[in-house]
């Protein structure tokens, strides 16, 4: 399904993949909320974020491909994602699918959630 944000989520998803932070942030926005998936609860704004994919990037090494795109009600975006991490000697920790799910404020990411 193509919806005016799958291109900005891609885009997302692919420099997080090529651990590209500055990429990253620069379609989200400045107070942007994002999970600590790795660590539990949420972080608030680029310097949180880059502080945690950095800590979660040194335990493993995750890797996410988009695969389902749904609008939600009041403009969000639930995205069906491919998820596999792996340890830093290669070992498989998961691999299967997570919901996440993001709203959007003047154009930008204002917030993930994981759903399940």
């Amino acid at each position: 399904m193509d919806t005016p944000y799958k291109s900005l989520i891609e885009q997302t998803y692919a420099a997080f993949n090529a651990r590209d932070i500055d990429r990253a942030l620069s379609v989200m926005h400045e107070k942007v909320e994002w999970p600590k998936a790795w660590e539990g609860g949420f972080v608030t704004g680029h310097d949180a974020i880059r502080d945690y994919w950095t800590r979660q990037w040194k335990e493993v090494s995750p890797n996410v491909k988009p695969v389902g795109f749904t609008p939600m009600p009041g403009g969000s975006l639930q995205i069906d994602v491919h998820q596999k991490v792996k340890d830093l000697q290669g070992n498989v920790v998961f691999d299967g699918m997570v919901k996440h799910i993001y709203t959007f404020e003047d154009g930008l990411i204002r917030r993930m959630v994981i759903s399940k």
